[in-house]
């Protein structure tokens, strides 16, 4: 085994290095992975050109990283369900303590919880890294270590269909067609949804997302949210039931609002601004309901 660990550490806002760290050895309930694909987030861009993101502040070096997939090298003394040489993929997510929010399976919202690449925590953009065993899930001989790696990608669009209800039949507008409006997309048709229209400002973006499956598609121009949300209706020939909103614009923000069929769900993905002005009475008066989402979990 190397034992150069060549790591993308990022030490304050515009401050990236590679640098070497030592090979970290497994604990009881761990394993150590040689690290094959990992992702770039837009967290991660985020984390080296500000040095933050909301709360989360770095306030030490870190590595990068957390859409990943790898090979086990070894296992920890407590570690039955993998064995050197298995090919898995890795949930970042991994709860510090049981408490209320593990307890009713929401341990996503754990204000303890351990992530990749997450103030204070390492990712794994680097060759070696050790992760709890139990947040590795082994890869079928017919899925590669790059699209293991995007299971995670994929986790947040599967976790905001949840929290939006898709069912067969549902009519869905999802706001931007970029990586997780895709897979937000790709999980909603997966679900039963029989119509989804998807907008964005790129035509580029949204042929991949016709030829994804997408029944409609918008390209944004100037129009305002008001207008915007007439045209998916008189696409769909209806207002949609769920609106999943991927950019994190306030303008898109408030069209996935008035668009939304009275009674329907607003899913907010995207993060903008921490401050932002919506139509919360339109909202209140119809039903809408605007739900959030944090990472995923269970998925």
């Amino acid at each position: 085994m190397d034992q150069d660990n060549l790591s993308v550490v990022v030490h304050s806002a515009g401050n990236l290095r590679l640098e070497n760290r030592p090979v970290p050895e497994p604990g009881p309930n761990e394993v150590l992975l040689r690290m094959h694909s990992v992702g770039i987030c837009g967290s991660d861009v985020h984390y080296w050109q500000h040095g933050r993101i909301g709360d989360f502040v770095l306030k030490k070096p870190m590595v990068l990283g957390h859409e990943a997939s790898g090979q086990v090298l070894k296992v920890g003394s407590a570690v039955e369900h993998l064995k050197p040489g298995d090919r898995v993929a890795i949930e970042p997510g991994v709860p510090r303590e049981i408490d209320e929010f593990c307890k009713n399976g929401r341990y996503n919202l754990s204000p303890t919880i351990f992530f990749c690449a997450t103030p204070p925590d390492d990712g794994n953009l680097c060759r070696y890294y050790v992760h709890n065993g139990n947040f590795c899930y082994k890869l079928p001989d017919n899925v590669t270590y790059e699209e293991g790696a995007l299971i995670e990608p994929l986790s947040v669009g599967i976790h905001a269909c949840r929290r939006a209800g898709v069912t067969l039949g549902s009519t869905v507008f999802v706001c931007g067609a970029g990586p997780i409006g895709l897979v937000s997309l790709l999980v909603a048709k997966a679900m039963g949804a029989s119509q989804v229209v998807i907008s964005d400002l790129s035509a580029d973006r949204l042929k991949k997302a016709k030829e994804l499956g997408a029944d409609f598609a918008v390209q944004v121009q100037r129009e305002a949210p008001q207008e915007l949300a007439q045209k998916v209706e008189g696409l769909l020939g209806c207002m949609p039931e769920i609106t999943i909103e991927c950019t994190g614009a306030e303008s898109c923000i408030q069209t996935g609002i008035y668009a939304t069929r009275s009674g329907g769900v607003v899913v907010l993905v995207g993060l903008g601004p921490e401050m932002v002005n919506v139509p919360l009475v339109n909202a209140a008066v119809r039903e809408v309901d605007i739900r959030g989402i944090f990472r995923y979990c269970n998925t």
